[in-house]
């Protein structure tokens, strides 16, 4: 029977009507159905017996169960539908029929009717018919269930029955080499491999200047209706909230607002060439602006440029300040260049992996003390108070401090326009955040907020009537390249070598955030060589340190950004404002910069969170949080990174030295080993102790690997020996004594009269401990003297345990201080009578082991076990010969 039309199909499938063919036609049954979107596909099978039938809207059911004869048939709608008549004799439906669907592709699907007796339908559905879901109902006399539940059941019938089954030889290591054949590799020489690294062709050229150049390879590519909308509106987008940010994080940098729409405008136009990921926003970033603040504060303080300023005059004060500027805009350009150049010889190097070693624990502690060390630094201009600016150590203290010492004269206009500021973009932000998906852009109140607070300030003259302190000059146009100050390189070395660490991890770990998630790859190693021309070329152009900014990064994707364009427009954007318009944002509150900055460092501050996150987790990782945050908090950024560094190194070497011991034992009928405290259903085989160490096995943890071998497995070669050789050695003495006892008797028998023969007899019996049934009783005696112990470990010295296995799998190298204790735990175990072996070595580890000269003497590859489970078997086959030869001796 088949439909061809939908509404055909709709009425034609009616409760009423199947009850009624199952009536008019009784050695007819429907049986199943495929669904498809309003439409039924309808099968029919026939039966011996006429079946009494009810029907639900989501099961059939037959009240009886017969016995019957399966035959299919052609229909319109099926092609290339081919199955035998299959009968299946005295069997009742509810009792064996379960169906099962594979889907192979679009058009092909295999039915499994299966229990004990199988068989299945392979039907080819005809083209654009796409079966979506199967309702099975199954016939006889069972309850009415939902489809869900059968294929629930199902499946887990189905996940029981998956089971495989292999047989094979034992294999130890030196059957296993003996079976297989290594390639035959041809070591290269050192000049084969220099001049194959020199050799050039056309297609290497090309691969090379398209990674050095990335944008040679998308932009040819690039799909203009699709792409070029979404980057506009991002660009701009991006554009408008780099531009109030370029200006405030200046501030942090210690040096005039210009500067930070320079670094707003080069590094970013830059990047667009040689980046590598579609979707970060390069640039000014309050961390790395911090940073290189605190190096220039530290290389220019206030005290040095005021020798020589004492007068009142307004115009030496404006030069002091001029003069302090320049210098710590040196600074700044400086530690730019030398950053950047040390990125770009990193990246050319391959050394993108160093980034690794900055953990995200590591990170997030790091950021979130240098947003306090942030956050401290704008407390002057939000207040709108004089103070010096602090770096190095405790520098968040005398921050505090001085901004406390002097809170009386705090200017109440500025304070008043700073927190008119933080409320609006606070509200901005919750906004953008409530409405994403409505809004077709992020509301960009930083920008806002800034031509208002420009407006204001210009029509009510704050800097004048309330003495607001304001951005004040900005420069028109863009300033001539000037090379930066190389003797400044020595003193700030160790500043740009975390400045450019710092800066690519955070640039690299965004950038694989969105890779990940737009389905793309990023070079780590293009990101440093693109970071350090950005920096070393920029510093030419008075640009600081820059990296990805994560708030601008995310506005970029969320407005429609597709690739580095998006980027190039947002520079565009400032270099607008730097050519034109400028200087109409010289009235700008300083405490409006504050405002943004501080509200911009909010995601920075939820990372306190992390603290309750991590001690769920782990306690190592909170460790690693706490001390990058603590440490960069009150040794300075610097200081605090590197301290952060070595205990996150620390924390690596304390893993290897305590790693967890584990005893295993196998999950019944199978080769599955787990650790036998944590499973009920684990057992050990008796005789046999496997030992794991989730660690590799080197220098620094190879005493305490031999400990835990002996605690936790309860053999103690070492203790079992010394026992015995104290028990041995008293048995000696006891024996001697026995022997001097002996001869005395023998000499007291022959002096004696023969009329009181026995009465001696039995004196010396008494009073000198003859032999008793064979035995002397200080013999005797002296055994019972024996300590617990001592008669534990010799009476009986752990003859129960007769092999042990040494699980390699989380080995993942073994130096030669490992090489020596194993070789000493295999000769003191077999010693006491117990067969040492080695499971799961790797084949890096093996070769490690052949280079240490492991396999000499009496040690070889027999050893090694492919897997725990050959080992055991192994070790079994082992102990049942010796139990044998031992019976038949």
């Amino acid at each position: 029977m088949c439909f061809t039309s939908a509404e055909e199909r709709g009425r034609t499938t009616s409760p009423n009507l199947l009850a009624m063919l199952c009536v008019t036609q009784p050695r007819m049954l429907l049986a199943f159905f495929a669904r498809r979107t309003r439409c039924w596909l309808m099968f029919k099978f026939f039966v011996h017996q006429d079946p009494q039938v009810f029907f639900c809207t989501t099961t059939f059911q037959m009240i009886e169960s017969p016995v019957f004869t399966v035959v299919w048939g052609c229909f319109s709608q099926v092609q290339d539908f081919v199955l035998p008549c299959v009968e299946l004799h005295e069997v009742p439906v509810c009792s064996y029929l379960q169906l099962v669907k594979v889907l192979l592709n679009d058009s092909i699907t295999i039915w499994c009717i299966n229990h004990s007796l199988q068989f299945c339908i392979i039907c080819k559905l005809a083209e654009g018919f796409s079966v979506e879901t199967v309702e099975l109902f199954f016939l006889g006399s069972c309850s009415v269930r939902s489809t869900m539940e059968h294929a629930q059941e199902h499946e887990a019938c189905l996940e029981q029955a998956q089971r495989y089954c292999v047989e094979r030889p034992i294999y130890n290591q030196e059957l296993l080499q003996g079976q297989l054949h290594r390639r035959e590799r041809t070591p290269q020489t050192l000049r084969q491999k220099i001049a194959h690294s020199c050799r050039c062709s056309s297609k290497k050229a090309k691969s090379h200047l398209y990674s050095f150049l990335p944008i040679l390879k998308w932009l040819p590519r690039y799909p203009v209706k699709e792409y070029l909308l979404g980057d506009i509106i991002s660009g701009i987008s991006t554009g408008v909230m780099q531009l109030p940010q370029g200006l405030a994080y200046a501030l942090l940098a210690a040096v005039p607002p210009v500067f930070g729409l320079y670094s707003s405008f080069y590094p970013v136009f830059l990047y667009t060439f040689f980046g590598t990921s579609k979707h970060i926003s390069i640039g000014t970033f309050a961390v790395i602006s911090m940073m290189v603040g605190g190096v220039a504060v530290r290389q220019v303080p206030d005290e040095v440029i005021a020798v020589g300023y004492n007068s009142t005059n307004v115009t030496d004060y404006l030069e002091y300040y001029h003069a302090r500027d320049a210098k710590r805009v040196q600074v700044a350009v400086t530690l730019a260049f030398l950053s950047g150049i040390i990125q770009l010889c990193l990246g050319l190097l391959r050394f993108g992996f160093v980034a690794i070693y900055l953990t995200e624990p590591l990170v997030r502690g790091f950021t979130t003390a240098a947003a306090v060390h942030v956050f401290t630094s704008q407390l002057k201009y939000l207040l709108g108070i004089k103070t010096n600016r602090y770096s190095g150590p405790l520098s968040v203290v005398y921050s505090i401090a001085a901004v406390l010492s002097k809170i009386t004269t705090t200017n109440i206009a500025a304070l008043i326009v700073g927190l008119t500021c933080i409320v609006l973009l606070l509200i901005g932000k919750e906004i953008n955040l409530r409405f994403k998906k409505k809004l077709p852009v992020p509301i960009p109140m930083e920008i806002i907020v800034v031509i208002i607070g420009t407006g204001v300030s210009a029509g009510m003259n704050l800097s004048e009537s309330y003495r607001v302190d304001v951005v004040g000059n900005i420069p028109q146009g863009l300033r001539a390249p000037a090379v930066p100050e190389i003797q400044l390189i020595p003193a700030i070395f160790v500043d740009a070598i975390a400045i450019a660490i710092v800066g690519f991890s955070m640039a690299v770990s965004m950038a694989k955030i969105f890779a990940l998630k737009h389905g793309y790859t990023i070079d780590g190693n293009q990101e440093l060589i693109a970071l350090g021309i950005c920096n070393s070329v920029g510093s030419f152009f008075q640009s600081f340190s820059i990296t990805c900014s994560m708030s601008r990064s995310l506005v970029q994707e969320s407005t429609g950004g597709k690739t580095q364009i998006a980027g190039a427009l947002s520079s565009v954007m400032v270099l607008l404002v730097i050519v034109a318009i400028g200087y109409l944002f010289e009235p700008l509150p300083q405490t409006v910069l504050a405002a943004i900055v501080m509200v911009n460092l909010k995601g920075m501050f939820k990372q306190f969170g992390d603290v309750t996150h991590f001690w769920r987790t782990s306690k190592i990782e909170l460790a690693i949080w706490v001390v990058a945050f603590v440490a960069s908090l009150f040794l300075g950024l610097d200081y605090g990174l590197l301290t952060a560094v070595a205990f996150a190194m620390i924390t690596v070497i304390y893993r290897t030295q305590s790693p967890q011991y584990r005893i295993l034992g196998q999950i019944p009928d199978t080769d599955i080993y787990c650790d036998v405290k944590e499973y009920e259903e684990v057992k050990e085989y008796p005789g046999i102790k496997i030992f794991q160490a989730n660690a590799s096995l080197y220098f620094a943890n190879s005493e305490s690997y031999t400990s835990a071998l002996k605690k936790k497995t309860g053999v103690d070669p070492c203790a079992i020996l010394a026992a015995r050789r104290k028990a041995q050695k008293r048995h000696a003495r006891d024996i001697k004594a026995t022997n001097k006892l002996r001869k005395k008797a023998v000499l007291k028998l022959v002096n004696s009269s023969t009329n009181d023969v026995e009465a001696g007899v039995k004196h010396e019996i008494a009073d000198d401990e003859l032999p008793v049934n064979g035995k002397f009783a200080s013999a005797d005696a002296s055994v019972q003297d024996m300590s617990p112990d001592e008669r534990e470990h010799f009476m009986e010295p752990k003859t129960n345990i007769h092999s042990l296995i040494l699980d390699f799998t989380p080995v993942n190298f073994v130096d030669s201080v490992g090489a020596k204790t194993l070789k000493s735990i295999i000769k003191e175990y077999k010693e006491v009578g117990v067969r040492v072996c080695i499971a799961s070595c790797s084949g890096p580890v093996m070769n490690e082991l052949t280079r240490l000269k492991f396999f000499e003497d009496a040690l070889t590859r027999e050893l090694l076990f492919h897997s725990i489970h050959d080992a055991v078997l192994a070790c079994q086959v082992k102990d049942r010969s010796a139990s044998q030869t031992d019976f038949d001796l």
